[in-house]
């Protein structure tokens, strides 16, 4: 499994007035109804669901927020830097400037789980993070993102 089959360009966003968790979920809910098509108030509903039973807040100012979309064919994800971090609950309490958002259909099994692990394994490279964090560019981002892993591997 690959980033890029994950993630496509125009789902790739800086948001420079995210002011807390609520919001950046809202931010998430419109970038996946632009980008995928679902409901905002759906893929928000969903988030907040999933963020009731334990925060994704992974720590080191990365958030990976998940839900289950009914519709969906495959897995997908969208990815939100902050400029400025908000709190977002997280295992370590930082505040969050890194989301990286998934969303599965209802019966993806497997498949969700090997895309939150690829994910997680990336965004647990502090140099990546920090490269992300250093290029305010969607397009910089996303090619960042989708580079990476792959010479990581090598």
């Amino acid at each position: 499994m690959e980033l890029a089959k994950l993630l496509k360009p125009e789902a790739v966003k800086v948001v420079n007035a995210a002011s807390s968790k609520k919001r950046l979920m809202q931010d998430l809910g419109d970038l996946v109804e632009s980008v995928y098509g679902f409901k905002s108030g759906i893929v928000v509903d969903a988030l907040m669901a999933r963020e009731a039973l334990g925060p994704t807040g992974v720590g080191h100012g990365v958030a990976l927020p998940h839900a289950r979309l009914d519709g969906l064919e495959s897995v997908v994800g969208a990815f939100i830097l902050l400029d400025r971090p908000v709190d977002f609950s997280s295992v370590d309490r930082q505040p969050v400037d890194i989301a990286f958002a998934l969303f599965a259909p209802e019966e993806a099994g497997v498949e969700h789980l090997k895309a939150l692990a690829l994910v997680s394994r990336t965004l647990r490279n502090q140099t990546i993070c920090s490269k992300l964090r250093a290029n305010p560019d969607p397009a910089t981002l996303y090619t960042i993102l989708i580079e990476e892993p792959s010479v990581q591997a090598a």
